[in-house]
């Protein structure tokens, strides 16, 4: 299996820059088990699921994880937090002209230093010294993380947007982007036709957007995400299992969350990290429908989505999506998917 066998084409154009008027005005492409393709629309959402069905959504929070500092010399630097370790510890990925060293101070003015730890990997370990909390510190001097295709720079339209209206738990540094689609309203009326909600949290990090360098997919090693699923949550997906209700997944962070915890077999409580790699051949154990947006080309996410839905209908799905000028990726359009 090779990461070319995951690549189709996108022109640039179809990157979605902003997101739509609405959250659920997007457009919803469906794709049933026997390769069957629908355009739709998101807020018919309600329509393609029935009584009994739960959704599983992820309730992580997109801290404002994009610093601009300075080097102690002037150099412009800038840092994209991976993890808040502790208090006043992270790890971060910094963007310079030249590596920082061991000890050396990342400024903004006279009172606010991450000093440099030391590296982990490819990334840097700082630690916060400042007059206010480092929680404070973000929301006050941080920018909203947007990807990297997205060209633009933050906006305050932003502080909302790329952020789902159910975010709780504070710790991503990437936006769970199936979940935007949703409103109050849109979970209220779902609810109202026996369609009910649980939450997970997977903290998701920037190593989301790690492209796949090696040419043999199963020799590609997954960055780590910290996760919780809990046993409210676990009580009620078994519970809807066993009355033949269907398990809807809220993105691939979700689907992720729920196959690590049921790795062993069964279904159970976890809370720790989770590097698991969904490439076809995988098999599945929970989720039997999924809500994501389109991945980038030779990308794990479309990988995953692959093993769920099937390689050759997801790269049909995908060229019909080009042909329909759907919009793409974390800003873009969704998918319904059955597994096949």
């Amino acid at each position: 299996m090779r990461t070319s066998d995951f690549h189709y084409e996108l022109p640039e154009e179809l990157i979605a820059q902003q997101p739509a008027s609405k959250r659920d005005d997007s457009r919803l492409l469906r794709l049933n088990k026997q390769g069957e393709i629908e355009d739709s629309q998101f807020h018919y959402l309600p329509e393609y699921l029935q009584s009994g069905d739960l959704l599983v959504l992820n309730n992580t929070r997109v801290i404002p994880a994009r610093l601009f500092l300075a080097k102690e010399t002037g150099g412009q630097v800038e840092v994209m937090l991976e993890r808040i370790i502790d208090s006043d510890t992270v790890l971060a990925q910094i963007r310079a002209s030249k590596s920082p060293k061991p000890s050396n101070c990342l400024l903004l003015g006279k009172d606010i230093c991450f000093q440099v730890l030391g590296r982990q990997d490819d990334m840097f370990l700082l630690k916060y010294i400042g007059k206010t909390g480092l929680n404070d510190f973000l929301q006050m001097h941080g920018h909203m993380p947007l990807p990297p295709y997205i060209t633009r720079a933050d906006n305050s339209e932003d502080l909302s947007r790329y952020q789902t209206v159910f975010a709780k738990h504070s710790g991503a540094v990437a936006a769970p982007t199936a979940g935007l689609h949703f409103t109050e309203s849109m979970l209220n009326e779902l609810a109202a036709s026996g369609i009910n909600h649980t939450f997970l949290t997977l903290h998701v990090g920037a190593g989301t957007f790690k492209p796949v360098r090696v040419d043999d997919v199963t020799q590609h090693h997954m960055h780590s995400e910290v996760m919780e699923v809990t046993q409210e949550s676990i009580d009620t997906i078994n519970e809807v299992k066993k009355k033949g209700g269907r398990i809807v997944a809220v993105g691939t962070t979700v689907v992720r969350s729920l196959e690590t915890a049921a790795s062993s077999g069964e279904l159970t409580a976890y809370s720790g990290e989770t590097d698991i790699f969904i490439y076809p051949g995988f098999r599945f154990n929970v989720v039997d429908m999924l809500v994501t947006n389109f991945h980038l080309p030779e990308s794990t996410l479309l990988m995953l989505v692959s093993a769920f839905a099937g390689t050759d209908n997801i790269l049909r799905a995908y060229e019909h999506a080009v042909k329909e000028r759907y919009r793409f990726f974390s800003y873009g359009d969704a998918m319904l998917l059955e597994r096949s």
